[in-house]
This record gives structure tokens, C-alpha cells and sequence, in this order.
């Protein structure tokens, strides 16, 4: 493969499935470039959901069809609404197929008795991302906390409504 030209490989990597390209992304950097083309997402895409449905979902911004793809997929695995899904050690929140936040690995590493010291918050509709240091805190509290950032967002989107 490294010495067929990049039209070749491209060629070769649009006949591989879901799966054996996320393998295949895994060989290297440059097979990982060439398998995030945006023409093979998106003929996976048009394969798995048909052209309607691409026509729909087509990137927006700076999002590309494989990232597309696997909200889509995710949807599909999960299902719509507001999930909690563990993927490998990690649990996430999801909302629509998006990941809105990392809730922390069952098999956490950095701190001395299983814990993290520090912690993302992100809030649905904020852009920035702030970190804090925190006590250690546990899967359940990340969700009872952003339970809390959710019900907030919701008075304040119920205001705008109103006003």
C-alpha cells in the first residue's frame, strides 16, 4: 500500500465496511488521513441510510460525513433522547446521538484511590470549556451535577420563551 498513489488507496479503502475501516484506521497516521476522506464517509453514509437521508444529515459547519456517520450510528445503537451509554470504560451522556459529556471510566487511573482530580464541565449551548479541581467525585455525582446544569438551562431557555 505505501507505494500504490493516494487515488489507488482511496479506491481500495470506499470497498471496506464500517468496521474494517475503523480497523484499518488504527495501521498508521497516513492510512488514518486517507480513511477520514469525507467521499468515503460519505458513500458509507449514503450506503447505510440511503440519499434522502444524507441529503438531511449533510455535514453543517465543521463537521465532517464521519462524524456525521457516527452520530447517526450512535442513534441507532441508543436510540434518540437523553441516554447515559458506556462505550468501552467510558461513560457518556448523549443526547440525539451526540456525546454532550464524558461522566468518567470505570477504570480510572490518575488519582491515587481510583479518583480524577480534575473534571470538564461542559454546559449544553456553551462554547467554552471550563476546568475546575474537584474533591474526587464519582459517576453519580457528575450526573446528579449536570441533572442540575440541565435544569438550569431548561428555566433559563423556558425565560426566553417567555420574553
Amino acid at each position: 500500500m505505501e507505494r500504490f498513489p493516494a487515488d489507488l488507496c482511496l479506491k481500495i479503502f470506499c470497498l471496506l465496511d464500517y468496521q474494517n475501516l475503523a480497523t484499518a484506521q488504527q495501521v498508521c497516521r497516513k492510512w488514518k488521513a486517507m480513511t477520514s476522506d469525507n467521499k468515503i464517509w460519505s458513500n458509507l453514509f449514503k450506503e447505510r441510510w440511503g440519499s434522502d437521508h444524507a441529503m438531511f444529515y449533510a455535514p453543517v459547519d465543521s463537521k465532517s460525513w464521519k462524524d456525521v456517520y457516527e452520530v447517526q450510528d450512535r442513534c441507532d445503537r441508543v436510540g434518540l433522547g437523553l441516554k447515559i451509554i458506556r462505550e468501552g470504560g467510558d461513560y457518556y451522556l448523549v443526547h440525539q446521538g451526540e456525546i454532550q459529556r464524558h461522566l468518567g471510566s470505570r477504570s480510572q487511573q490518575n488519582g491515587a484511590n481510583g479518583c480524577s482530580l480534575s473534571s470538564e464541565r461542559h454546559l449544553i449551548g456553551e462554547t467554552s470549556v471550563e476546568e475546575e479541581k474537584e474533591p474526587c467525585l464519582g459517576i453519580l455525582d457528575k450526573i446528579l451535577f449536570f441533572i442540575g446544569d440541565l435544569e438550569v438551562a431548561s428555566i433559563y431557555a423556558k425565560r426566553c420563551r417567555v420574553l
